[in-house]
């Protein structure tokens, strides 16, 4: 598949996912509060789609019908959004642009904004548990997510974030604190695009090693590319506020390594995730193409000075 194909199987599968989700979320004619309305707004107001794309591709490969991966892309879109909404509150990041527009509580109100968090995660959740598949695929489905966010994930790693605000930190702290708060989820999907057709067992157990290490290095490497833009880039590039983690003096990899070393370690990365799911060959090639794709926006919003 050449790079004009592999875009245009991206651009269809973030389609997809945005059917989806509007079916999903949809707007009750009867609803007199703006829950709903702001559940919608924080979903459909665009993204790159990375965790439900990637989902789809290890779906892909193992053979999972499309209209089951759809909806569980769909619910690893709810739960990042919830965990946006929730991180750009003011007791959180406090950013008042998310994806190019006002953030939920700016635009809604913080209260509408933490409840909307609070049911984007329900409806996830409710969407798994609804899904057209054996009980067995949808407890581990179920089970995948709800780890993915927990305090061993995205929550635990989102306080570690807040506790080292301000501080003198080493390196392996910073990337403890990533593999957490962005990492746990990137991997997450990854499993869950396989965990809806295979089991998780002896049989299986070569390809989930390889879709771990994969997950592992990219769900990095992604925040490694956030650290860089985050010091690097503009408003319109990031679709939110640049110079954040500098200006409340929160260390990254940016600020530990510098700029040149923290984009080879993201290049590493994304080189040891190739090599992760080489063994798998053919069936693998969606999952390159994500890699592929996290070079060439590394390499167009972060050049090499």
């Amino acid at each position: 598949m050449n790079n004009m194909q592999a875009a245009s199987t991206l651009h269809d599968d973030a389609k997809r996912v945005e059917r989806a989700l509007a079916r999903l979320l949809c707007a009750d004619d009867d609803d007199d509060t703006d829950l709903m309305a702001a559940m919608r707004y924080a979903t459909l107001q665009g993204g790159k789609r990375i965790r439900a794309l990637l989902c789809l591709a290890a779906g892909a490969l193992a053979d999972t019908p499309a209209h089951m991966l759809d909806d569980v892309a769909a619910a690893i879109e709810m739960m990042h959004a919830c965990t946006l909404v929730h991180d750009d509150l003011p007791a959180m990041d406090d950013d008042v642009l998310r994806r190019g527009l006002p953030t939920v509580h700016v635009k809604f109100g913080e209260a509408t904004a933490i409840l909307v968090g609070d049911a984007l995660q329900a409806h996830a959740f409710l969407t798994l548990a609804s899904l057209d598949a054996p009980g067995d695929n949808r407890i581990a489905l179920v089970r995948e997510l709800a780890q993915a966010v927990s305090a061993e994930g995205t929550a635990g790693g989102q306080a570690m974030d807040l506790s080292l605000v301000g501080k003198h930190v080493e390196r392996d702290q910073i990337l403890a604190t990533h593999r957490r708060k962005t990492g746990a989820l990137v991997r997450a999907s990854v499993r869950m695009g396989a965990l809806c057709a295979l089991a998780e067992d002896a049989e299986h157990a070569a390809l989930y090693c390889a879709l771990d290490h994969y997950g592992d290095c990219l769900g990095l490497a992604l925040q490694v590319i956030d650290d860089i833009l985050d010091a690097t880039a503009d408003t319109t590039t990031l679709g939110k506020t640049p110079g954040k983690d500098a200006a409340a003096q929160k260390p990254t990899c940016a600020s530990i390594m510098g700029l040149q070393e923290a984009r080879d370690f993201a290049l590493d990365l994304l080189r040891e995730a190739r090599e992760a799911i080489a063994p798998l060959g053919p069936r693998g090639e969606r999952l390159a193409q994500m890699l592929q794709l996290a070079k060439a926006y590394l390499f167009k919003q972060a050049p090499c000075g």
